[in-house]
């Protein structure tokens, strides 16, 4: 049995979005005079429900500022001062790619609904996916929700599905939902840090992947 299913993370993976997302967070802190988490704690949290990086950012907020701050963080998301984020070299042609070889495609990402919307627009890769998840529609990774639910829209076993991701959450989840993963190790965390989940490869461009899913050997079908 051949994989059927290669389910993308979005933010560290296909885009290029730790600066924008970096930027936009410790704003956020700023704007209620709070301390700004430094660049490696926000990329430490990069991939995590925009609720789950808070808590993580800001451990003693209670209900009311964890509200406050993601109201901060959208506004400078959405704002047209918002650093710009583009997507890795090669993206649009590794999805070009295994779309024709026969892959049915989606995403699973800690961004919100809306954030996503306004991505797969702003790209034009929309209709390469057959479904998406997003943070706040499930549990925030490694959660195997999402994974499950695009796994369930898709029709394919788990282990007929493989995991792409930069981080440790993306690969945890993974395994939760008893799929294999693959690594990208240009995102956010280190290739250190990936490989002790166990990832059937650990690619170090987008452009890999088609060549890397051609050369898999046959997945399990045990269910």
């Amino acid at each position: 049995m051949h994989y059927k299913l290669v389910v993308f993370d979005w933010d560290g993976t296909l885009m290029d979005s730790e600066a924008q997302i970096i930027s936009c967070m410790q704003s956020a802190f700023t704007d209620l005079q709070l301390q700004p988490p430094s660049r490696d704690q926000v990329r430490n949290i990069i991939g995590l429900g925009l609720r789950e990086a808070v808590s993580q950012l800001h451990a003693t907020a209670d209900e009311a500022m964890i509200e406050r701050l993601f109201e901060r963080y959208r506004h400078h998301f959405f704002a047209e001062h918002s650093p710009k984020a583009d997507l890795f070299p090669g993206v649009e042609a590794c999805l070009e790619e295994l779309s024709q070889a026969g892959y049915l495609l989606a995403v699973a990402t800690g961004k919100g609904r809306r954030g996503l919307d306004l991505v797969l627009d702003q790209t034009g890769l929309g209709d390469y996916f057959i479904a998406t998840r997003c943070a706040d529609e499930t549990f925030s990774k490694p959660h195997p929700q999402m994974l499950q639910e695009l796994i369930d829209f898709a029709g394919v076993s788990a282990t007929e599905a493989v995991m792409i991701g930069d981080t440790e959450y993306d690969l945890q989840m993974a395994i939760n939902a008893g799929s294999p993963s693959i690594a990208v190790s240009y995102g956010v965390h280190t290739t250190e840090r990936l490989l002790r989940f166990n990832p059937l490869a650990c690619l170090d461009a987008i452009d890999q992947l088609p060549a890397c899913m051609h050369n898999l050997p046959p997945c399990s079908t045990s269910r």
